[in-house]
């Protein structure tokens, strides 16, 4: 029987709103190896960067259905702490990016306090005990059960992807699969994530652009509000939230690693439209990152070969350099295979571009 999902409790997701073309791959087919799935999942890679794993028929992907829907309890009561009970648990005096963060919003409760957008970066080197653990909540330490299990779920389901990838590829075997070893240090972590409901705006929107800077990422979502960024008409359209199915989308590694010929899209998340725009919003993420010490470059072998070369003027840098320098605000722009975006928005920018002489 398949699990029992909560989207039902919510307010509808509205049809009048332009869905994203997000194709949608059964994991089942793809743990049994079959072909047609596989060549569709490795079309999505290439083509938008972003697909529905329909995780449904699959008993790895059920499992992993099932802890989401516990972990989403989980963070609604979590965020419901005081701001100065979380706070101990925060950035940076915490750590600069494994912690909770948080961003006040325009809008107030009923005592004039500013609202908050909130996450919370939980390392899979600190739930498996891979490293000394930093500080967290209680309630985080009494589920820890629960995260060992979500987590090593998670990366089952990820290295099923990454063998697919590395047989499309044509790599030598084992090549991705040695870059992502579950219990080597990496950036791979579970983002809870909480927004309360708050309305549109522009600038900000075009603030929360990015494109995520590591290998693979699993997303549930229970309401709308992901967008993503059309690659041909730059148009913005919403992901719908499928039960059953999370969205997985490839980041900035892969993109080096395979000098361009996968993709990871630019997106963002905005308030929810429709019925669902005075709900608060979560989310449950799962990144998986190279392992720390992996630098980002391109690799050598099978499709990667035919590839054009193309001369970069980006420092060489670790996945750990890379994930801090992203994570913190310190490599502004986004990133795409033509290299970083620069966004006019961004005051990084218009510092760059004023000391930078046009001839």
């Amino acid at each position: 029987m398949q699990p029992l999902t909560s989207h039902h409790q919510l307010p509808p997701f509205p049809d009048n709103v332009k869905n994203a073309p997000l194709v949608s791959v059964s994991f089942e087919a793809l743990e049994k190896g079959d072909e047609g799935a596989s060549a569709a999942f490795f079309q999505a890679c290439k083509d938008l960067g972003f697909f529905y794993l329909d995780l449904f028929g699959s008993e790895l992907g059920e499992k992993i259905v099932e802890e989401a829907e516990k972990l989403n309890k989980i963070q609604q009561e979590f965020f419901k702490l005081p701001n100065e009970v979380k706070d101990v648990y925060g950035r940076p005096h915490l750590h600069p990016f494994y912690a909770y963060r948080f961003n006040e919003l325009a809008i107030k409760d009923e005592n004039g306090v500013p609202l908050r957008g909130e996450s919370y970066n939980l390392r899979k080197d600190d739930i498996l005990g891979n490293c000394e653990r930093l500080a967290c909540h209680p309630m985080i330490l009494e589920q820890q059960e629960l995260f060992t299990s979500y987590t090593k779920h998670c990366r089952a389901a990820v290295d099923c992807l990454l063998e697919h990838l590395n047989k499309h590829l044509k790599l030598p075997t084992g090549t991705l699969a040695d870059m992502h070893r579950i219990n080597e240090r990496s950036g791979d972590h579970v983002r809870l994530v909480q927004a309360p409901p708050y309305p549109f705006d522009a600038a900000q929107a075009q603030r929360a652009e990015h494109t995520d800077f590591g290998s693979i990422t699993i997303l549930f979502n229970w309401l709308g509000g992901l967008q993503i960024r059309v690659p041909d008409t730059n148009e913005w359209v919403y992901v719908r939230p499928i039960p059953g199915s999370c969205v997985v989308n490839l980041g900035d590694a892969m993109v080096k690693f395979t000098a361009g010929l996968l993709r990871s899209n630019i997106h963002r998340v905005v308030p929810p439209v429709g019925e669902q725009a005075g709900e608060t919003r979560n989310s449950l993420v799962f990144f998986s990152r190279p392992e720390d010490s992996v630098v980002l470059q391109r690799l050598e072998g099978g499709l990667i070969d035919a590839q054009p070369v193309v001369e970069s003027t980006e420092p060489e840098m670790t996945a750990h350099e890379w994930i801090m320098a992203k994570g913190t605000g310190q490599l502004p722009g986004v990133y795409t295979k033509k290299g970083f975006e620069w966004r006019e928005n961004d005051k990084r920018w218009r510092q760059a571009s004023s000391s930078t002489t046009v001839a």
